[in-house]
């Protein structure tokens, strides 16, 4: 069934003839009645009364006719609203970032990047555990990933992505003060990253490459750095956590290192985004990332 068969079944209600229906339609008489009878075959009923010299609807095409209004209608409605869905998602840069980049990080790097020229789409963050993000990455839900990065891990990420490093951090063992006091960080409780944690299969690789035997018993598992890293403020135990989320506690004496400098594992912070081209305002970004890390770099 084609859709213009129901707007020519309305035209013809409409005009009251198959004349001016045919001429408000930019058809010829013959093609619009052809319409209307393949309109007919396709519902298995006549629906216009052709015995009689004015136009009129049978029963079955009167009942027909509410039929053919709504259908239209919804339609109509239908596709304008799925041409302002398409609108706001070509319009939209989709984000998809690890909890502790989505406090400490992105919020500053969107903001440099837009210093000179504000964005006029719209920007949406899903932040969630590293799992999550590359899920979404994965299944094309989101257009870019901003996460920690480390040689050692692999990723889910082949040929069909592409990146850029747009900065470093660092993973480093903390302990509150208080607890240090009262026992070695070797002998504190254990605070870890589970294994969804991005920051969690970073330290298991690092940790593997240099032998380090991961916490055999830790008191508490979390794949967010933040909560382990509020637990570490109470006293609650050793946490690994980023440098970016404990700079200022180390700074205040809120924390203090667990360890050595030597313990560190470096890190990058990578945006990921698929090889295949994106939308027009995800490709503009993109440019402007890749023309701000070049104006960036030392000469």
């Amino acid at each position: 069934m084609n859709i213009d068969w129901l707007e020519d079944y309305l035209a013809l209600i409409e005009a009251g003839g198959f004349a001016r229906a045919a001429e408000r339609r930019a058809m010829t008489q013959p093609t619009f009645s052809r319409r209307i009878r393949a309109l007919e075959d396709w519902v298995g009923v006549t629906l216009i009364d052709r015995g009689t010299h004015t136009m009129r609807l049978t029963p079955a095409g009167e009942s027909f006719k509410s039929v053919a209004e709504q259908a239209t209608r919804r339609l109509q409605l239908g596709r304008e609203q799925a041409r302002a869905v398409g609108k706001a998602s070509s319009e939209t840069l989709r984000f998809a970032a690890t909890h502790a980049l989505s406090l400490t990080f992105f919020p500053n790097w969107l903001r440099h990047l837009e210093k000179d020229e504000p964005a006029t789409v719209t920007v949406e963050l899903t932040a969630d555990h590293m799992v999550a993000c590359e899920r979404l990455m994965i299944e094309g839900r989101a257009q870019f990933l901003l996460c920690h990065h480390h040689g050692a891990v692999p990723t889910r990420f082949g040929r069909d992505f592409r990146s850029v490093v747009l900065g470093g951090d660092v993973l480093l063992p903390v302990i509150s003060p208080q607890l240090a006091a009262e026992t070695e960080p070797e002998k504190a409780p254990q605070l870890a990253l589970s294994p969804e944690s991005g920051m969690g299969r970073i330290l298991m690789a690092a940790w593997a490459v240099s032998g380090r035997a991961p916490p055999s018993m830790p008191v508490f598992t979390s794949h967010l750095a933040s909560v382990l890293t509020a637990m570490a403020r109470n006293g609650r135990g050793v946490a690994w956590t980023a440098l970016s989320l404990v700079k200022e506690d180390i700074e205040t004496g809120t924390l203090m290192r667990a360890g050595a400098p030597e313990q560190d594992v470096p890190i990058e912070i990578r945006l990921w985004r698929p090889a295949a081209r994106q939308s027009p305002a995800a490709e503009t970004l993109w440019s402007k990332i890749l023309k701000s890390q070049k104006s960036d770099s030392p000469a």
